[in-house]
């Protein structure tokens, strides 16, 4: 016989340690703060140790209280899919993506007619995220971030490596002979990716303070679309500015530089081996395979 505690002491502690508060968990499971205390200490009482550090402002999980939130989520993440895949029958596989609006707009899209055509029986609906938040509270099914040093949970394939460097239109790019040169020139920002210009200069050996002036923009879309107008120097990865750079509305003086970074397929853990999930991924990868712009392309001069 398995000695595991009560299912509901685990399932209230699931709640306690995403909330990280008593009284945030017992509203979303709708009973009393006391009934939520009770079953921690229970709880507690049977595995021997503390899960939880009380303070003024709520709770904080312990070493152990960590082990067991990963154990759990992934223990109930799974039995949640096993349910809702019973329940489904054997209809169509339906999945959402989550990822950044540009690789959305600039990269997955244009390919999209393709999937349908190699994945009939998969929906695939698209949303708008950036972090892995939106994973662990079940909002997509699968991501695509730009990222390293993932945590535990998540199972990664990277798709590119990632790549950034500067953006203009070829009359700004022609009194650019070398770095150096776009100091005093109007620089881009985005307010989603600040440490873009940073990240670059690093690369080059150059100091970070030389690239914080400039325009700031709330979405990569809206600073390309600037840098296209002839209003300053651009920044951006090569996977998402391939289109710009192709068509020569934009060109890139100094190419990309890799910054350390891949954008990455990402799952939680328990579900990477879901039939639907590795569909996608391997059509991703047969996408991403040997087509992604390179990591320097030449200056545009």
């Amino acid at each position: 016989m398995r000695r595991l505690p009560p299912l509901n002491a685990l399932r209230v502690f699931d709640a306690a340690a995403r909330c990280l508060n008593f009284s945030a968990a017992a509203a979303e499971l709708c009973v009393t703060h006391s009934a939520v205390s009770h079953q921690m200490r229970q709880l507690e009482a049977f595995l021997g140790c503390a899960l939880f550090v009380r303070h003024a402002g709520g709770v904080r999980l312990t070493a152990a209280g960590e082990r067991l939130r990963v154990a759990s989520f992934l223990a109930f993440d799974q039995l949640e899919r096993c349910c809702a895949e019973i329940s489904a029958g054997d209809d169509a596989t339906e999945l959402t993506l989550g990822a950044p609006g540009s690789f959305l707009a600039n990269w997955l899209i244009p390919r999209l007619a393709g999937f349908e055509v190699a994945q009939p029986d998969i929906s695939l609906h698209l949303r708008t995220c950036g972090d892995l938040e939106a994973l662990e509270k079940r909002r997509v099914d699968a991501l695509i971030l730009s990222g390293r040093d993932w945590p535990r949970v998540i199972s990664a394939h990277s798709l590119f490596e990632d790549a950034v460097g500067p953006v203009c239109v070829q009359a700004l790019a022609d009194g650019l002979r070398q770095p150096a040169d776009l100091a005093g020139r109007p620089l881009l920002h985005t307010k989603s990716h600040p440490e873009a210009w940073p990240i670059w200069a690093a690369t080059l050996g150059l100091p970070a303070a030389g690239f914080d002036a400039g325009r700031r923009f709330d979405h990569l879309a809206l600073m390309l679309e600037a840098a296209a107008s002839g209003l300053g120097v651009g920044i951006a990865p090569a996977l998402l500015v391939a289109r710009e750079i192709e068509s020569g509305r934009l060109v890139a003086p100094f190419g990309f530089a890799p910054c350390g970074a891949s954008f990455a397929f990402c799952t939680l853990r328990t579900r990477a081996a879901e039939p639907g999930l590795r569909a996608l991924r391997q059509w991703l990868e047969d996408e991403a395979g040997g087509r992604g712009p390179p990591a320097q392309t030449p200056c545009c001069k």
